[in-house]
């Protein structure tokens, strides 16, 4: 699939973002995505703009940015640069609360490693025992 071209269906715009069509119609619905404009036949005509947008989305959701606070930024977006202020401290809260969570995850994972490693030594003192 070649989404360097201008003009991409539903079905390669699903493809491309790991999205299935279901959700990209809904994500159209509740304004996450713009109103996509139509092909004569009625079915959706996506751009590579379009891909960039929901990519970008997946990543916010990815992050934890719940689906309202997604919703406000999109319509702060289509609003224009006026609202760059407002997006930038939506960002740096999302930013602090990744940072917070990946803490979290690094002294999970050091408890993790301890275990094993603990474990690990008794196992082979457990060995040279018995050999």
């Amino acid at each position: 699939m070649d989404i360097q071209k201008e003009k991409l269906t539903i079905q390669e715009v699903a493809k491309a973002t790991g999205l299935t069509t279901h959700t990209l119609r809904y994500y159209e619905r509740i304004g996450l995505i713009h109103p996509i404009n139509r092909e004569e036949n009625t079915r959706r005509c996506y751009t590579t703009d379009d891909v960039g947008w929901i990519n970008f989305l997946l990543k916010l959701r990815a992050t934890g940015m719940s689906i309202k606070d997604m919703q406000r930024y999109a319509e702060l977006q289509r609003q224009g640069d006026e609202t760059l202020p407002e997006r930038v401290q939506m960002l740096k809260a999302l930013r602090e609360n990744v940072e917070a969570r990946i803490h979290e995850l690094n002294e999970n994972l050091s408890l993790v490693s301890y275990k094993i490693d603990l474990y690990s030594k008794i196992i082979e003192e457990t060995m040279l025992e018995k050999s």
